[in-house]
């Protein structure tokens, strides 16, 4: 099972050093990533998603998932009505896997003009430790699980694949 934790800051900096620890955590096997990013949301309100160090997942399919719920969550925050069909449709099954609706509205209300935030995909190996490291940050941590079925349905859906 995959999760997706997003940890709130009120700056910039302080979410950058939160990824570059996020990074340390991974190498040192705390947690396997596959997929980080740092948020940020300029003075003008309009979302940046960076990703300044590519981590490799273990499967590109997981990379185009976690691609599309970093888009979902950051890029469109206004997707209703006007969705295509396959954006429609990959958002109901995100939403059936725990990145719903509610989960957007609260990933959104965290960052305003100003804030940033780190989005880490993976899979925990060291819960203990992993919070332990981040606590000096501080932040508001929001989290998610994505289970390995909806995970590898998701990942079919988004390369085309048949039904």
């Amino acid at each position: 099972m995959s999760e997706l934790i997003v940890i709130g800051y009120d700056h910039p900096e302080t979410a950058r050093q939160a990824y570059a620890t996020v990074q340390e955590l991974h190498r040192d096997h705390v947690i396997s990533v596959s997929g980080l990013a740092v948020v940020s949301v300029d003075a003008e309100g309009e979302t940046h998603v960076d990703t300044p160090s590519r981590l490799i997942g273990p499967s590109a399919a997981a990379g185009a998932v976690w691609g599309m719920v970093f888009g979902v969550l950051f890029l469109l925050p206004g997707v209703g009505l006007v969705a295509g069909a396959a954006v429609g449709g990959l958002l109901g099954k995100l939403g059936k896997s725990g990145v719903d609706d509610s989960f957007r509205r609260q990933v959104q209300d965290l960052l305003k003009p100003g804030s940033a935030a780190v989005a880490i995909m993976g899979l925990m190996v060291s819960e203990d430790r992993f919070t332990d490291a981040m606590r000096r940050h501080g932040g508001t941590v929001l989290q998610t699980s994505l289970g390995a079925a909806e995970e590898n349905e998701l990942a079919e859906q988004l390369a085309g694949s048949p039904p």
